[in-house]
C-alpha cells in the first residue's frame, strides 16, 4: 500500500498541474508562441517524433560517454589520493579549480581547441569536466573513511596494498561513490546541454540545439517537447543509478535496508 501511494501521489500531482496548465492557457488565450498548452506540446512531440528521437540519441550518447569517462577518471584519481597523501596535496587543488570554474566560461575554449568539426568530442569533454568532481570528492571521502583498525588487522595478516584496497577501502567507499555517481549523472546531462548551447550551430544536433532552433522559429511547442525529453532522460539516469545503488547495497548497508 505504501509503495502504491509513492507511485500514485506524484502522478496525481502531475495530472493536476497539467490540467491547470491546459485550462489556464485556454482561459487566458495565451498565444502558443508564449506558452503552449500540454496538448500542443504532445502534438509537437508526435509530429516531430523521429527527429526528436535522433536528437535524444545524440544527447544521450554524449551524456553516457561523459559519465563513464568521469567515473573511471575520478575513481582512479581517488584511489591515487587514498594511497598517497603527497599526490592528494599536489593534485586536489587543481580538481577544485576545475569544479569552481563555470563551465559556460571554459566551454568556448574547449570547442575552439577541439574544433567544430569534432563537436561531439568537445561536448563530451565539457560534460566530463562538469561530472568529474562529485565522483572524485565522494570517492576520496569514502576511501579515506575505511576502518583503520581493520586495515591494521589486514596488514598484520600480511595483506598487500591491493588486497586492502579491494577488500576494505573500496567496499567502504561504495556508498559514497554511488552517491557521487547519482549526482554526476545529472551533471553529465547538464554539461552536454550546456555544450550544445555553446556550440550554437547545426553541427550540434542534440536536444539542446533543437530547443534553440525551435525557439528561433517561434515553434515553442517543439522546444517544450525537447525540454520534456531532457527531463525524462535526467529522471531515467537518476532512477537507473538509484536502482544500481539499491542492488549493490541492499544486503549490507543501512541506507538500503528496509526497516519494518
Amino acid at each position: 500500500m505504501r509503495r502504491l501511494a509513492d507511485l500514485v501521489l506524484p502522478v496525481l500531482v502531475a495530472v493536476l498541474l497539467l490540467g491547470f496548465w491546459e485550462w489556464k492557457v485556454a482561459h487566458d488565450a495565451i498565444p502558443a508562441y508564449v506558452l503552449p498548452a500540454p496538448s500542443a506540446i504532445l502534438r509537437a512531440l508526435a509530429d516531430n517524433f523521429p527527429s526528436l528521437m535522433a536528437s535524444l540519441w545524440t544527447t544521450l550518447t554524449v551524456t553516457l560517454l561523459a559519465f563513464a569517462a568521469a567515473t573511471i577518471a575520478a575513481l582512479a584519481l581517488a584511489i591515487l589520493f587514498s594511497e598517497s597523501r603527497a599526490a592528494q596535496r599536489t593534485l586536489y587543488p587543481y580538481a577544485v579549480v576545475i569544479q569552481v570554474t563555470p563551465v559556460v566560461a571554459i566551454a568556448p575554449f574547449i570547442l575552439l581547441w577541439i574544433g567544430y568539426d569534432r563537436v561531439t568530442v568537445a561536448e563530451t569533454i565539457i560534460a566530463v569536466v562538469v561530472a568529474f568532481f562529485p565522483i572524485l570528492s565522494n570517492a576520496t571521502l569514502g576511501l579515506r573513511s575505511a576502518d583503520f583498525n581493520l586495515i591494521d588487522l589486514m596488514r598484520l595478516y600480511g595483506a598487500s596494498r591491493w588486497q586492502i584496497l579491494w577488500r576494505v577501502r573500496l567496499p567502504t567507499a561504495l556508498p559514497a561513490l554511488l552517491a557521487g555517481m547519482k549526482t554526476a549523472g545529472g551533471l553529465a546531462l547538464i554539461g552536454a546541454v550546456v555544450a550544445e548551447f555553446v556550440a550554437g550551430s547545426g553541427t550540434a544536433t542534440g536536444l539542446a540545439w533543437r530547443i534553440i532552433e525551435s525557439t528561433n522559429r517561434l515553434d515553442i511547442a517543439t522546444a517544450f517537447a525537447a525540454l520534456a525529453l531532457l527531463v525524462l532522460v535526467g529522471l531515467a539516469i537518476f532512477h537507473g543509478l538509484s536502482l544500481v545503488e539499491y542492488l549493490l547495497l541492499r544486503r549490507w548497508h543501512e541506507s538500503a535496508i528496509t526497516r519494518r
